[in-house]
């Protein structure tokens, strides 16, 4: 796996994004995100239970930080996803591309 911050990976992402390896990039130090590029075959079942791990825990954080609920992140997405589904239909009256 190669450690890369975020300004290396904008500025040589051409040549990274080409590569076998997962890029783990930083920002200031802590873990801004992971590229996995599309291997041939899937990943290890070891990796994916150590990310899963790695993710899970990090997101569970992020929630405890916040302090927010189940209930509350399930409220939040399904207005999200009613929003766009209500601006998706405006902009398809609004150009006459009807279903």
């Amino acid at each position: 796996m190669k450690i890369s911050t975020v300004r290396e990976f904008r500025d040589n992402a051409s040549g990274m994004l080409r590569a076998k390896d997962p890029i783990l990039v930083t920002r200031r130090g802590r873990l801004a995100g992971i590229f996995f590029p599309r291997p041939e075959a899937t990943l290890p079942v070891e990796l994916k239970r150590e990310m899963f791990g790695i993710l899970s825990a990090e997101v569970a954080r992020q929630v405890r930080k916040r302090g927010l609920s189940e209930e509350e992140i399930l409220s939040d997405f399904s207005s999200w996803r009613k929003e766009k589904r209500q601006a998706k239909r405006k902009t398809r009256r609004e150009t006459g591309r009807g279903r």
